[in-house]
């Protein structure tokens, strides 16, 4: 059995980096690649007279540091961000130890600029002020040793590209995480302003019903003995408006399961973003039937899914243009395109541009993209105006003219 100290010892703290990497669902053993670098450890007598360089000190040191060289290692990844710059200069204390009789030393120096990065990198400043100690101790280190005056340079100008490379992308990394987390945020309130909506709703449509249902049915047991007839005209009251209210909620739940357009754009954009597509979109059209909207919302949800698995593309655009009789929505993105066939994405959007009596084209020449194009009719009485109404004509009479193409009798 493995001692409890020992275990409690390689124990990841909660803000280590390896509990960031379990976080983020990788391997807590995924960063152990980077000891590959530690085979110039191995490789550097070759540069020492060939074989000679492979003599007993260099086989002492390296039996002695190289085991002490790893738990450092382990132990910054282990370790609290806060207090892991602590093995980074144990690293650094190993090479300088060593330095005068073991060149190879030098790649503990390496690992322990970098490793710095794998601290508490809020203070980028003190990172900064800590490899430029750790350097300039090298400098001046080497340079009372006696190293040729070319490790003078190589060594901080490697140690420099290094560090600045990781540096780049530990902030892009950043800057992802919070970009995940701002998605993840927009998500739980847009839910949460769903349930809130939803709870408003049935509140309303439920509320005052329930309550005269309950009424009714309270005053019909009452004249039961007394009026059998009254008591039967209030139970009938009762379920018309029960009837009533089941169309209603019915009516609300097609509501709840469906979305609006601009609700569905603001997930495509969060959708294609996460795979690196930047999508552009013009102005919503505004009044637009409920059902041509909830239509056009799931066939632009299919669309953009589509865009995200297949198309390869790394930019997409959603136009939609409402003429009088007509809504037009336009999606194309600048993948691969040749699509040959349907799919099931495909017929699910061709079903539901045929439930709104639209029609749908697809433009997909082989490496240049794919255009999508769906027009939907929309009613005439939503596109007359009051104003187009003669003077002493009702409004439903001229709304009726409009539709049928003759005068109203």
């Amino acid at each position: 059995m493995i001692p409890g100290f020992i275990t409690r010892w390689f124990a990841p703290a909660p803000d280590s980096g390896v509990a960031d990497d379990l976080r983020r669902g990788k391997s807590p053993w995924a960063d152990s690649v980077h000891l590959l670098w530690s085979m110039w450890i191995f490789i550097t007598p070759l540069f020492d007279h060939g074989l000679r360089g492979y003599t007993r000190t260099w086989l002492l040191c390296t039996l002695a540091s190289y085991p002490v060289f790893l738990l450092l290692f382990a132990k910054v990844q282990l370790a609290p961000r806060r207090t892991a710059y602590f093995y980074a200069w144990g690293m650094a204390a190993l090479c300088f130890s060593l330095l005068h009789w073991y060149p190879s030393g030098l790649s503990y120096f390496v690992y322990a600029c970098v490793m710095l990065s794998r601290c508490d990198m809020r203070h980028f400043r003190s990172y900064v002020i800590q490899v430029l100690l750790l350097n300039a101790v090298y400098v001046a280190l080497a340079w009372w040793i006696g190293y040729p005056q070319s490790l003078l340079v190589i060594m901080p100008v490697t140690v420099f590209v290094i560090c600045t490379i990781l540096t780049v992308e530990q902030i892009h990394q950043q800057k992802d995480v919070a970009l995940s987390l701002s998605h993840d945020e927009v998500r739980r309130l847009a839910a949460t302003a769903e349930r809130e909506r939803i709870g408003r709703d049935l509140h309303d449509l439920l509320g005052h019903t329930l309550s005269l249902i309950t009424l009714k049915l309270e005053l019909s047991r009452k004249l039961f003995d007394r009026d059998v007839d009254a008591a039967r005209r209030e139970v009938e009251e009762a379920e018309k408006v029960a009837r009533h209210a089941l169309a209603e909620v019915r009516s609300a739940v097609t509501g709840i399961r469906a979305t609006d357009l601009a609700a569905e754009l603001a997930s495509a954009r969060l959708l294609l973003e996460s795979s690196r597509v930047h999508l552009d979109y013009g102005d919503l059209p505004t009044d637009l039937p409920g059902d041509v909207e909830r239509g056009l919302s799931l066939i632009l949800r299919e669309a953009v899914t589509n865009i995200a698995r297949h198309a390869e593309a790394s930019r997409a655009r959603i136009e939609l243009t409402r003429e009088r009789s007509s809504v037009c929505m336009l999606i194309s993105d600048n993948g691969r395109g040749g699509i040959g066939q349907d799919g099931n994405g495909l017929c699910g959007m061709r079903e539901r541009v045929r439930a709104l009596a639209g029609t749908l084209t697809i433009e997909s020449p082989r490496g240049q993209g794919t255009r999508l194009r769906v027009t939907a009719p929309l009613p005439i009485l939503r596109l007359v105006e009051t104003s187009h109404a003669p003077a002493g004509m009702p409004i439903d009479a001229a709304m009726a003219e409009t539709d049928s193409g003759q005068p109203a009798a």
